[in-house]
């Protein structure tokens, strides 16, 4: 079940290794989706604006553990590239101890300033009761994410995107049925919608954690193996806390563009809310694409093969461009049906709001795939601070055009649609750049460690 990537076609490899990544994180999204449709269609746009604005907080504090994990994963392949085998184990033990401490105390701080959100996010006083009360059940999960995050990014990194998605299936298809139960059926509100998530999150998380330590057998430990070396904790620690400020980054730029969202009310709220979520779904197939090309790229570079990674480079660039072209020709057509999957028609200025906001960004998503690629492609080359610099280009443009374009009355809302694929194309322009520039030494220096 597990792929080696220094061998064979590399864009069989790639392919074969991203499909499972692409069908799970598009379940994931499925069941975000789940709270949004459900809570939207029987809760009404006050309940829709309250989960919308949870769940761009949630995206941020989840992104922290994400690039933690994702930074782990970038040296796990580096080692099974290698074939070291010992190396892989210390850096499972360093990791899993640095991203648990992290993750309580993370819990800890969400909890202890819960009511300062909704000054910092401009939430009004109509949606934040329902807004808090789902909070205070999201947040019990974060323990289950980290979990969760935290396996699927050892097994990818040894190969293995098939139980990752597995575990998340199941998990998508509890979600949906436990929301459909508890907010419909039992009348829980959007209480109930965080409980079905929260429960979901749980069984996954405990689920692949215990496959991925009685199943697989490099990750198999035996007595005098369970121990952290400092030079390794500090290896581990300089890949994935870049890569935890990169994926933060990017998400506390989106979160502050949701405040400026939230003071515009509650219709550009809701109509934010559901907006994004299918955003996220149709480019979500690119982003996972970016995280396998990474995986691939980090591999070859622990093989120290060379013209592989150029090969893989030049092929993942043709196929992410093809599918984002495609991907945005059906948004643009489709934006107002997919809208109404959401909100009923009657709310027009919802719906109208939408369908704008998906016309602008879909019409750009060539830019947001190649900084993926870009984003995998630094990380994997051992440069996790260029994907930093990246992000903050990318998100600091988004969030200060957002603030600057909307407060011009002729755009207004509008400015903040505009702004992110401005970004977008900004980061896409330097990361190249940097690339033509930078080569040789990228590859160069790998040959003569």
């Amino acid at each position: 079940m597990n792929i080696d990537m220094t061998q064979g076609s590399t864009m069989k490899s790639m392919l074969r290794f991203a499909l499972p990544m692409i069908l799970g994180n598009l379940l994931q999204q499925c069941y975000n989706i789940a709270d949004t449709l459900i809570v939207g269609r029987f809760l009404g746009p006050n309940a829709l604006a309250a989960v919308g604005s949870s769940f761009t907080l949630m995206t941020f504090l989840t992104s922290i553990l994400l690039g933690l994990c994702m930074g782990s994963g970038t040296f796990f392949s580096m080692r099974f590239g290698e074939g070291n085998e010992k190396g892989l184990k210390e850096g499972v033990c360093a990791s899993f101890v640095l991203i648990l401490s992290l993750t309580v105390i993370l819990n800890l701080l969400v909890f202890l300033f819960l009511d300062k959100i909704q000054h910092f996010l401009n939430v009004p006083d109509e949606v934040w009761a329902q807004m808090r009360s789902y909070l205070v059940i999201i947040f019990c999960g974060i323990f289950a994410t980290f979990l969760y995050n935290y396996f699927a990014s050892l097994l990818r990194a040894v190969g293995n995107s098939v139980v990752p998605l597995l575990f998340l299936a199941v998990s998508a298809l509890l979600n949906i049925a436990l929301d459909l139960w508890f907010v419909v059926g039992l009348k829980r509100g959007v209480a109930g919608a965080a409980e079905a998530t929260v429960a979901a999150q749980y069984i996954s998380g405990i689920g692949i954690a215990l496959y991925s330590l009685t199943r697989v057998s490099c990750l198999k430990f035996k007595k005098g193996e369970l121990y952290i070396r400092p030079n390794c904790m500090k290896e581990i620690s300089g890949f994935s806390v870049l890569t935890c400020v990169q994926q933060s980054v990017m998400n506390l730029g989106i979160l502050l563009v949701q405040g400026v969202v939230n003071s515009f009310g509650t219709t550009v709220m809701a109509a934010f809310a559901a907006a994004v979520k299918i955003d996220a779904f149709a480019y979500m197939p690119v982003q996972d694409f970016g995280n396998a090309f990474s995986t691939f790229i980090a591999q070859n570079y622990g093989a120290k093969k060379e013209e592989r990674i150029r090969a893989g480079l030049r092929g993942a660039i043709a196929a992410s461009m093809i599918f984002c072209v495609i991907i945005s020709s059906a948004v643009w057509v489709f934006a107002r049906p997919l809208m109404l999957l959401f909100v009923k028609a009657e709310e027009t200025a919802i719906v109208a709001e939408g369908v704008r906001y998906l016309r602008i960004e879909g019409a750009f998503y060539c830019g947001i795939g190649c900084l993926f690629l870009l984003y995998g492609l630094y990380r994997a080359l051992g440069r996790p601070g260029m994907s930093v610099v990246l992000t903050i280009l990318s998100l600091g443009t988004r969030v200060v055009l957002a603030y600057v374009l909307s407060a011009i009355p002729a755009i207004g809302v509008a400015g903040i649609w505009w702004s992110v694929p401005i970004g977008w194309i900004l980061a896409d322009t330097v990361g190249l750049v940097y690339y033509g520039v930078k080569q040789k030494k990228l590859f160069g220096w790998q040959s003569k460690r």
